[in-house]
């Protein structure tokens, strides 16, 4: 059995090798193709304020229109969820507007390129009130169109597709449910009459409206090169923005605030792990050496599981690291403290350690899983810094589970030793 547990030891010490040796790569080689992602108040980058045009939306949708515009862009710049691109609706009065940081961006027109120019479709239809004007505009054509609900917020898919008789590139788009009874409601009431579709308040095209259309699929026609029909498809399928938007602020921002911070965040939480790993060997003696090895490949496990997952490290998630080392030592805690009762009860060594991790894996289950919980819903509830704390943390405690479990009774059962009973003389 002690063969088994050396075996699983070594194992484990050449994964940590392994793990640190990644974390702490030397070389161009590891510079360009494994490096550390790091947030924009630790490395700088650029912020871009839009102003978003609510004109054309009730009030009672406002609400749920920026949040849509949130989501659209933070799926643009980060399409897996943890670059963390800081993305924050910000309103005032009856003035709405986005703020974007993107990290590590310096090249303000690279980053108005990362968001994109997604166009606003916006379908009009004939405002019978309006008198005709003798000259066509972009949103006259000789007859005055009016804005309806229907726009780009209720786009589902778009396809490139070619005209069967000419061979002119078009765009199939179809609809999500509610935009296909919007776009159903629409063609009934207009039999007979043109209907306009506008790409940012630019006229594409006004067919007529022979029959209502109630499948939630429409076609836009237009003078397109093939080119410009696969870029619009393109942005379409990226996200249609359900509201127009407009840049009215770019700068790029400067790290030096955010390093600062970090470098005292890293004094603090150095200073607080050796306190830590003192305050183990003062209390628990040999335990506490243990403990403190599984902590120190504890630290390496997770700075490596973040750099291969390529998890931005922010000062959000720096913290929520920290805080997980502590909670790795809670659990050896916990583990002593049984083991310690176990002895005075007057148990072997070995059996009193088999016994205090058994009698103490109920309660390290129960914690280290409503934290577990709690960062999922972090997670997938809150915005990107909040984001990065909170998995950050759900990692660290997964792997700290590990090193708390398997590492520190790995290096028990190699090491420890029941004593020689005393021979009678």
């Amino acid at each position: 059995m002690r063969a088994k547990y050396a075996m699983l030891l070594a194992a484990t010490v050449l994964l940590a090798v392994v793990c640190g040796v990644f974390v702490y790569p030397q070389g161009n080689f590891a510079k360009t193709y494994l490096p550390w992602k790091l947030g924009l108040d630790l490395v700088g980058g650029t912020q871009l304020i839009y102003q978003v045009d609510m004109t054309n939306v009730a009030v009672t949708d406002r609400d749920s229109v920026m949040a849509g515009l949130r989501d659209v862009i933070e799926k643009r710049v980060n399409l897996f969820g943890v670059s963390e691109p800081n993305v924050v609706t910000l309103r005032t009065g009856d003035s709405y507007r986005l703020l974007v940081e993107l990290a590590g961006v310096k090249d303000v027109h690279q980053a108005i390129q990362l968001i994109g120019e997604t166009p606003f479709l916006m379908f009009g239809e004939v405002d019978d009130s309006a008198a005709p004007s003798a000259q066509a505009t972009t949103t006259d054509i000789g007859v005055r169109f009016k804005p309806t609900e229907l726009n780009g917020r209720y786009v589902k898919d778009a396809q490139l597709t070619f005209d069967s008789v000419t061979n002119a590139p078009q765009i199939a788009l179809e609809f999500t449910g509610d935009g296909a009874k919007l776009f159903s409601d629409i063609t009934q009431r207009n039999v007979g009459k043109p209907l306009a579709i506008f790409l940012d308040g630019n006229l594409l095209t006004a067919p007529t409206v022979r029959e209502a259309i109630t499948s939630g699929k429409a076609q836009i026609t237009g003078n397109f090169t093939l080119q410009e029909a696969q870029q619009l498809v393109q942005r379409f399928n990226a996200g249609a923005l359900p509201a127009p938007i407009t840049l009215v602020n770019q700068q790029t921002i400067g790290a030096a605030l955010g390093q600062d911070s970090f470098n005292k965040m890293l004094q603090a939480g150095l200073w607080g792990t050796l306190a830590v790993m003192l305050f183990m060997v003062l209390y628990y003696h040999v335990l506490g050496i243990f403990a403190v090895i599984a902590l120190a490949m504890y630290i390496v496990f997770a700075m490596a599981a973040f750099k291969l997952f390529s998890v931005t490290m922010s000062l959000a998630g720096i913290a929520g690291f920290i805080l997980s080392i502590g909670m790795a030592v809670d659990a050896n805690v916990l583990i002593f403290e049984r083991t310690k009762e176990e002895l005075k009860r007057g148990l072997p060594k070995m059996a009193a350690i088999d016994a205090g991790f058994e009698r103490a894996w109920t309660s390290i289950r129960d914690s280290n899983f409503t934290t577990i919980l709690t960062s999922i819903i972090l997670f997938y509830f809150t915005s990107s810094f909040v984001k990065g704390f909170a998995l950050t943390l759900l990692m660290g405690v997964v792997i700290s589970m590990f090193s708390a479990i398997t590492v520190t009774r790995t290096l028990l059962k190699v090491f420890m030793r029941n004593p020689k009973p005393k021979e009678d003389k």
